[in-house]
């Protein structure tokens, strides 16, 4: 994913910003598809994402996890369908950190707060792209240490990016994420690359900052211990949900695409391009 690219518009619900319930509905995508000229990416995705909720997208490599995220977030839009984000506060965490390398970690947590709008997102589409909330230096360096502290790191705010390692660097990307207290979070694998000891910690804080902002969660991943931090599955096959429970429900539905994944099985409905 490209740091610069601009989310699509797509359509917002403004009722219920500020609620607190946990059964809010934060996220609601209702039969999306998309398709790549023949090639058929999702095909009628309907689900729901309440406040306080954390949703695991997982499936084989090519299902349509990525494609979906991204039109959640507003990167891609959908060929047909709607996606109803019910506060247009959200924040997405990147499969590979991005983070700009030129910058200290200070100044990549606190780049949103330079750019994004002041109002709300629909009504800045309305008035004017330009307009932006003004911090001081001070109040930047208080908001950026908070964040920073919320995921476990301190004292390495002018340290660059390349000075960290890559668990540090995806709790760097964890803390821009949230500078802005976001209601909807979407993390695309966050664990990637980590070995099993990161993989935990990074884990913890999807959930503690769930528990901590109250919420919505989307997570795109392959990761076994990543999907059993979840409260709910999703998985896609060749653009469709074919199986949806909790993680416990994983390990014993007899539900075949379900079996296949959680077995790591070559038998199965998923058949793979080299059988």
């Amino acid at each position: 994913m490209e740091e610069n690219q601009q989310p699509v518009p797509r359509q917002q619900n403004s009722e219920g910003a500020d609620a607190d319930s946990k059964s809010e509905v934060m996220i609601q995508v209702s039969n999306v598809g998309k398709s790549f000229g023949e090639n058929h990416i999702l095909k009628d995705i309907s689900f729901e994402v309440s406040a306080h909720e954390t949703v695991g997208i997982i499936g084989v490599s090519g299902c349509g996890k990525s494609t979906l995220l991204r039109i959640i977030s507003g990167l891609e839009s959908a060929d047909t369908g709607e996606v109803h984000l019910a506060n247009p506060n959200y924040s997405l965490v990147f499969q590979y950190s991005a983070l700009f390398d030129s910058l200290t970690v200070l100044e990549n947590v606190a780049f949103s707060l330079i750019e994004r709008p002041d109002a709300e997102y629909e009504k800045a589409l309305k008035e004017s792209r330009q307009r932006r909330k003004r911090y001081s230096q001070k109040q930047i360096r208080k908001i950026a240490e908070e964040k920073l502290r919320m995921v476990g790191l301190e004292g390495i705010e002018d340290q660059y990016p390349n000075e960290l390692s890559g668990g540090m660097q995806k709790r760097v990307s964890f803390a821009r994420a949230i500078v802005g207290n976001p209601r909807i979070i979407l993390y695309d694998e966050p664990t990637a690359g980590l070995d099993p000891i990161a993989s935990t910690v990074i884990e913890d804080y999807i959930r503690k900052l769930r528990d901590e902002l109250n919420a919505a969660s989307v997570v795109v991943t392959h990761q076994f211990s990543t999907i059993n931090r979840t409260d709910r599955v999703i998985l896609l096959h060749e653009g469709e949900i074919k199986w949806q429970g909790t993680p416990k429900e994983l390990y014993s539905t007899d539900n075949p695409y379900a079996q296949q994944f959680s077995h790591a099985s070559l038998d199965g409905p998923m058949a793979l391009e080299h059988k």
